[in-house]
């Protein structure tokens, strides 16, 4: 997609790509284990003060549905979601092993 710049003080205007003027967000560190992959990403808010910069996780699952098409969910995560996460499926976890162990008596 291609824009055209206004006019600036008797500049003539100027085609430029969006793509171009903006970097690709890319994580600042990832991590993949099976069909789980995590990142932790950088983002930039403007307030009143001012720009203030933050970090986001993300965790996404990956598989191959019946057709054999790649499909993937994601949930993002703000710094404070990650340790609710963590005990939740520490929770699920316990539950699902203690589960298992009272079928198998």
């Amino acid at each position: 997609m291609t824009y055209k710049k206004e006019e600036d003080a008797g500049v003539p205007a100027k085609a430029y790509s969006v793509a171009a003027e903006k970097p690709a967000n890319r994580p600042v560190k990832s991590y993949r284990c099976g069909n789980f992959s995590g990142a932790i990403w950088s983002n930039e808010k403007d307030t009143k003060e001012g720009s203030i910069s933050f970090l986001t996780a993300s965790l996404r699952r990956s598989w191959k549905d019946k057709a054999g098409s790649w499909r993937d969910e994601t949930v993002n995560l703000r710094k404070n979601d990650v340790a609710k996460a963590i005990l939740l499926l520490g929770k699920l976890q316990e539950e699902m092993f203690f589960s298992e162990a009272e079928d198998n008596e």
